[in-house]
């Protein structure tokens, strides 16, 4: 038997709650069949006006056009009817939380569905393993628990269950990415990974209020800051329900005494009220903001510390879990890096000592290792995948010596003859991260900034002098340092909504990792000028025009060329039409002219002209008269780096890089 895997093209929602309904939105929107169906037509069809509802906020707020809508409804069909599922590759299940009913749901399911359907459960309670027990065949059931609200949340959590095949799993993790989500895996354990640690911290707030001083105001305005959120828990729980925070932590309380259920969030579910958040801004003594500080920290890196323990999931996941999911901009192992060894070990132990637990062992600073960069092989072909999609997987130095080091293992393996650079979420690389930036020119520490550049540099040359065969499969956005990575390939493909851009200029600085230089080789000298000086965005169609991109593919043949398939053939081409134009008006022309209007226009069409004018007004001239030279030396990458001091300690950089996506005047300083 060959094991050929599933390509999921129809899928079924069972539940047509807020949780199946969004499901049902979010599947359908990215092109699959969906079906939802409930126990009864006027649960499916409640369902469906929410969907509709959401769908038309979306319309007022252009996110989606009319035509647009139409079709995602016309991918949903509702029912009543179990049977109706009977020819879909995977359903999933969304119904409450309630353990003898999702059982029943599976042993119908199991009895109506062909044999190679996959049937998952959103559970958020109960164990994979014995919710499978339900079904025939277990290798075929898992875990996909996704996130409030799923049409919009990108984190799903994939948990194997005991006899889960390895297949399934490769399934479902290629839906999950076709559905525009950012997978985890997580062991079949209460709470999985996400819920593991965010429910018992809702859990400690409440038990907080028990102490002298402490209000609930107190509580929501430390955390935010702490933890870089928008609202505090108590207005968390207002807003997704208190008695489901209060379930969800009655089923933690297995892991022992830290976990057990606050009898204050007892009571607030008992009275049946929204916590009470007042509205006036009273003043927080130093000694309570500490104590809040200390025991909301203290139960994060506790029961963190128990996941990396235990191995429910790797460090980066969990940090990915935090970050995607729940939206904190610092993840809990974001925190322990920061607070550092010493007192990550002094909360965890004081925190201990309340609830007379054992210290947990993943309190160790070696169990934070996070891989942003990741190494995989099938056949012959090397994958090495840039894993932040959290952060867009912007370029940083920890994650461009990850790139350094798993490039050098992949080309160093003899077993290999291709190398494909690719990205997980959104982004292959949304540039580089602009903080380090920021940092280093207040602190005047330039120096940093040249040393990182050199070395991105001579990681990009290894990429692009490499014997083997590189072939970067753009995913998602590629911006900036993005595009540069990509263009040291031989060959670049891309998904059909990939957009490209050199933003530089527009902050204030130039591409400094190749972009001058390998641009003008991949498209020529006049189209390199046109891209980075007016920082123009293409999408995947217009890059080809240009030969930027090679290939736009399917998203089914990524997923082949990943797992060591052949690539689609490359028919080259020239650039015609508008792109001549362009290429042409550059290449005879500097900025300043165009600015000022002293220029030969050649063939570019008046309208199209006063766009490219009107883009440049918006940059830094000293970036782009720096750009444009060095473009025109044509020197190589190494040229890029003797600007480097002069366009970072300009006013226009430290402008720029601070007002990303802000309007801002250069003043060409």
């Amino acid at each position: 038997m060959i094991n050929v895997m599933k390509k999921i093209k129809s899928v079924g929602v069972v539940g047509a709650g807020t949780m199946g309904s969004a499901l049902a939105q979010k599947f359908a929107q990215e092109g699959f069949n969906v079906i939802l169906a409930d126990r009864a037509l006027e649960y499916v069809n409640k369902g469906l006006v929410g969907i509709k509802t959401v769908l038309n906020e979306g319309l007022e707020k252009k996110v989606f056009t009319a035509e647009q809508i139409e079709k995602f409804i016309a991918n949903i069909k509702v029912t009543d009817n179990l049977n109706d599922l009977r020819n879909c590759d995977i359903v999933i299940e969304a119904i409450y939380e309630d353990f003898n009913a999702k059982i029943e749901l599976f042993k119908n399911l199991s009895d109506i569905l062909s044999p190679d359907a996959i049937i998952a459960t959103n559970t958020s309670s109960f164990s994979v393993t014995e919710l499978s027990a339900a079904v025939k065949d277990h290798s075929r059931f898992v875990g996909l628990h996704f996130f409030f609200h799923a049409a919009k949340n990108r984190l799903v959590e994939i948990i194997p269950g005991l006899k889960t095949s390895e297949k399934t799993l490769k399934e479902v993790y290629r839906f999950s990415v076709q559905a525009g989500k950012d997978p985890i895996y997580t062991k079949d354990a209460y709470g999985f990974a996400v819920n593991r640690f965010f429910v018992p911290w809702l859990n400690e707030a409440v038990r907080l209020l028990d102490e002298p001083g402490i209000t609930i105001e107190a509580i929501d305005e430390v955390c935010m800051k702490t933890f870089g959120i928008g609202m505090g828990p108590f207005a968390l729980m207002n807003a997704t329900g208190v008695p489901i925070a209060m379930h969800a932590q009655k089923t933690l309380e297995i892991y022992g005494p830290a976990y057990k259920t606050a009898t204050g969030l007892i009571k607030q579910v008992d009275r049946k009220e929204n916590w009470n958040i007042k509205t006036e801004n009273n003043p927080i003594s130093d000694d309570a903001r500490k104590l809040i500080n200390e025991r909301m920290l203290g139960c994060i890196f506790f029961v963190c510390s128990q996941i990396l323990e235990e191995n429910v999931c790797s460090a980066i996941d969990l940090n990915k879990g935090a970050k995607i999911g729940l939206k904190w901009k610092k993840g809990p192992v974001d925190l322990m890096k920061y607070y550092g060894d010493m007192m990550v070990k002094k909360l965890v132990e004081g925190y201990s000592t309340i609830y007379k637990e054992k210290v947990p062992t993943g309190i160790a600073e070696e169990s934070w290792e996070m891989e942003y960069v990741t190494l995989s092989q099938s056949k012959g072909t090397a994958v090495i995948t840039m894993n932040r999609p959290e952060d867009m997987n912007a370029l940083n130095e920890e994650v461009v010596k990850q790139l350094d080091d798993k490039f050098s293992k992949a080309e160093s393996d003899p077993t290999v003859d291709t190398i494909i650079l690719t990205g997980s979420g959104k982004a292959f690389v949304a540039g580089a991260d602009i903080r380090f930036f920021v940092k280093n020119i207040k602190n005047n520490t330039i120096n940093k900034i040249i040393d990182f550049t050199k070395y991105g540099q001579e990681v990009f040359e290894k990429i692009d002098k490499s014997p083997k065969k590189v072939i970067a499969l753009l995913n998602g956005l590629a911006l900036g340092g993005g595009l540069e990575l990509a263009i040291c390939a031989d060959e670049i493909y891309a998904l059909p909504k990939v957009n490209v851009a050199f933003p530089e200029t527009g902050i204030g600085i130039y591409p400094g990792l190749g972009g001058t230089q390998r641009t003008a080789l991949r498209v020529g000298n006049g189209l390199a000028k046109y891209l980075i000086l007016t920082g123009k965005m293409l999408n995947a169609s217009e890059a080809v025009e240009i030969g930027l991109i090679d290939k736009i593919i399917t998203i089914d043949e990524m997923f082949e060329m990943l797992n060591g398939g052949e690539l689609p053939a490359i028919e080259k081409k020239e650039f015609s039409g508008k792109w001549v134009a362009y290429s042409e008006l550059y290449k005879h022309n500097n900025y300043n002219s165009i600015l000022e209007d002293s220029f030969e226009n050649g063939a570019l069409e008046k309208e199209e002209l006063e766009k490219v004018r009107k883009s440049m007004r918006v940059k830094a001239p000293i970036a782009m008269q720096f750009a444009e030279e060095l473009i025109n030396e044509a020197k190589g990458p190494a040229s890029e780096l003797k600007k480097l001091e002069a366009i970072f300690t300009t006013d226009d950089a430290l402008l720029g890089l601070s007002s990303i996506g802000q309007k801002v005047v250069y003043s060409g300083k």
